[in-house]
């Protein structure tokens, strides 16, 4: 009975609209509700497959998919680096102490992702509060154009996302054998080299677990670039979203919508593979 409701949601839920968006990549434009006509469905053949070929021909769309995974890739390696000195500072704490910081570090899932990114805004403008306060120490004499960059962008991503990475690192450094790292230190190794050495393999596999959790969102990502980045920073999600609602070429959209999953299966199955 449970086999049966979780593959009925599953159908539903995940592969119904798979097989809708992958229908609709066939598809050629066409006036009407919805914008687009399947030759397929209606017997005239699978066609010339218009979208597919736009898709791999124009370097417009291959430009913003590489570009998103560039910044996936590096918001994750960021989340994964910050990660680790979280989370053995944590663990450094009294237990009392414990529960209160980490909740304090989950406090933004508190808040909405949008009003988040929103803040983000009001800190970096060119009359935000970090501006003010850098022309108020006098270290600046002019706002610094902080926002609408890829620096802004990058900051975004991993304040949204860190926690995807903390609490698998986090998990696995406190299981891990302390044993092992105090005979290292009775050995005389450094702590660095306890890290490098001891630490840093038994939990790599968290460490990788932690870098998908934010790459393979983080790849489709359309808030955040919109709200933070430069205007000519086109990542797939811009680019997907321009082709449903701007251009209305649902056909195009769908088809980069599909690349981009296919594209993502592998880190998808990688990690389900660091899982086991």
């Amino acid at each position: 009975m449970i086999r049966a409701a979780a593959a009925l949601w599953l159908g539903l839920l995940v592969a119904a609209p798979l097989l809708v968006v992958g229908a609709m990549s066939l598809g050629v434009p066409a006036d009407g509700v919805p914008p687009y006509h399947i030759p397929l469905l209606s017997g005239e053949g699978l066609g010339e497959a218009e979208a597919w070929s736009v898709l791999t021909e124009d370097g417009h769309f291959l430009g913003a998919l590489w570009r998103s995974l560039w910044l996936a890739g590096i918001s994750a390696g960021c989340c994964v680096v910050l990660s680790y000195p979280m989370a053995l500072g944590l663990l450094r704490l009294a237990p009392r102490w414990r529960g209160a910081v980490l909740g304090l570090a989950l406090l933004p899932f508190c808040v909405g992702f949008v009003l988040r990114m929103a803040g983000w805004v009001g800190l970096l403008r060119d009359s935000g509060v970090l501006n003010q306060a850098l022309l108020a120490a006098g270290l600046i004499e002019a706002p610094l154009p902080m926002l609408y960059s890829d620096g802004a962008m990058l900051a975004g991503m991993v304040h949204g996302y860190l926690p995807f990475a903390l609490l698998p690192i986090l998990a696995a450094l406190a299981a891990r054998d302390r044993a092992l790292e105090d005979a290292a230190a009775d050995l005389g190794a450094s702590r660095l080299t306890i890290f490098r050495t001891v630490t840093l393999p038994v939990t790599a596999r968290a460490g990788l677990a932690g870098f998908l959790l934010v790459f393979i969102p983080a790849a489709g990502e359309f808030v955040i670039p919109e709200l933070l980045g430069p205007p000519e920073a086109l990542l797939a999600g811009r680019a997907i979203w321009q082709e449903f609602f701007s251009s209305r070429d649902w056909p195009l959209a769908a088809a980069a919508s599909v690349a981009l999953l296919g594209v993502l299966l592998g880190p998808m199955l990688l990690w389900q593979r660091a899982q086991r």
